[in-house]
């Protein structure tokens, strides 16, 4: 399968014009793979929108985007410190910085502190009700990488903290953690949970060889099923959101390009070769439309 897997770490845009003391760095917090952080980022805009804050309080999306750049980053460092061993036997992550050697464990802890100041820069922006609510977030962050070790859904937890962004743009801009916003963490976590299943399917072979857990693994020759399952789970969670805000059935169509999209990607997925990767990084587009909905919905 080798010749299927992309490596993880590839110095290439930005990151290969970067001198190349720095570059391991850059690599580490994975600033060469966007998909990560503007996956992370999209929960925060769809709360801000439905919220009706999408307007006025526009600059708030910006800082959310820059925390997701630089705790994603912190969080990427901090997983492969964690992981570091078992990265170094798996054919797609055997080439990240730590488990290379290109970067040393001390180093790399100077690097996650670093980014861990930039975030705390864009949680002085927000009021102490959502910083309290960011804040929260840094225990399940901790527990994540060590979920693959004991839990068949690891996904399941990296839905609880990839989806925090809601929590945090909701509480924001409504003042508090209401109903409509924890309903839109709930569909949150199930979409993760979904994309990262596909995601997922690239390290099959290689995580049964070394006993790593994941969803993919669990649910074995149903993984489309299950997909479509948590999919399904997520589009109800986020109707029901939208019902809260806005009681009409017109408002649920605000969901349909999200829907057909996420029902594109069930019924189009393969399951080996390059195609999980593809239908993973879709994910992006499909959180464009999600906001679309939301803003919408949010401004109507």
């Amino acid at each position: 399968m080798s010749d299927t897997i992309v490596p993880d770490t590839q110095a290439r845009g930005l990151v290969a014009m970067l001198p190349s003391a720095a570059r391991p760095f850059a690599l580490l917090a994975r600033f060469d793979r966007p998909v990560g952080w503007v996956l992370l980022f999209w929960p925060g805009p769809w709360a801000v929108a439905l919220a009706g804050g999408a307007v006025e309080q526009w600059d708030l999306i910006l800082w959310l985007m820059l925390g997701s750049i630089v705790m994603r980053g912190a969080g990427c460092v901090y997983n492969d410190m964690v992981d570091r061993d078992l990265d170094a036997r798996v054919e797609r992550t055997r080439s990240r910085p730590l488990a290379s050697g290109a970067v040393s464990l001390k180093a790399a802890l100077v690097w996650l502190l670093a980014l861990c100041l930039a975030g705390l820069v864009v949680l002085v922006q927000l009021s102490p009700y959502a910083a309290v609510v960011a804040l929260a977030s840094l225990a399940p962050v901790a527990a994540y990488p060590f979920m693959k070790r004991i839990t068949w859904w690891p996904q399941a937890w990296l839905g609880l903290v990839f989806s925090w962004a809601a929590l945090v743009g909701w509480s924001e801009v409504a003042g508090m953690l209401s109903l409509p916003g924890l309903t839109l963490y709930a569909g949150c976590i199930c979409w993760v949970i979904g994309y990262d299943s596909i995601y997922a399917l690239q390290d099959k072979e290689d995580d049964a060889l070394i006993g790593i857990k994941s969803s993919a693994l669990r649910m074995g020759r149903h993984v489309r099923m299950g997909v479509a399952i948590f999919y399904a789970a997520a589009l109800l969670f986020w109707a029901a959101a939208i019902w809260q805000v806005r009681p009409q059935a017109l408002a649920l169509l605000a969901l349909l390009p999200m829907a057909v999209h996420l029902a594109w990607q069930v019924a189009a997925l393969k399951e080996d070769g390059m195609d999980p990767l593809y239908k993973f990084r879709s994910n992006q587009f499909a959180g464009l439309l999600m906001f679309l909905g939301c803003f919408v919905v949010g401004t109507a």
